[in-house]
């Protein structure tokens, strides 16, 4: 195993479970009582700390991929609360303060290393692919 893919692992594992962690403080202190957006933050939080542990044991594409989906989906509905709204839950800027900030920093932060970590690989595979083709001839 490469030193940089572990750190980068760690380093995603630790922002995602951070971020699990806002989340789970936000359904105790309130967010519970709020309809649908009260379950969607348990169900980020649960995931958010599975994902996190299973990355400390492997790092497979598709652990990878998880993390990237539950750290997008919560910037998405970041996102949708402070615009249109979540199920007619709506929120004005970074609020609640420092969980707001706190938490698009960290799902940010796990998009961006993965980014990072998925960047050489996908630049062999297209290197390969466009190698490998046949051009066509009309």
């Amino acid at each position: 195993m490469h030193w940089a893919d572990l750190a980068g692992r760690l380093a995603v594992a630790a922002l995602l479970a951070f971020s699990g962690y806002i989340h789970l403080d936000l359904y105790r202190t309130g967010y519970r009582v709020i309809p649908k957006v009260g379950t969607m933050f348990l169900v980020q939080e649960s995931a958010s700390f599975a994902v996190a542990f299973l990355l400390l044991i492997s790092g497979s594409f598709v652990l990878r991929l998880g993390a990237a989906g539950l750290a997008g989906g919560a910037l998405v509905g970041f996102w949708l609360s402070r615009t249109v709204g979540v199920f007619g839950f709506t929120e004005r800027g970074l609020n609640p303060s420092p969980d707001a900030l706190n938490s698009i920093l960290a799902e940010v932060g796990v998009l961006v290393i993965l980014a990072v970590m998925f960047a050489p690989v996908a630049i062999r595979w297209l290197r390969h692919r466009a190698a490998t083709s046949t051009p066509t001839i009309v």
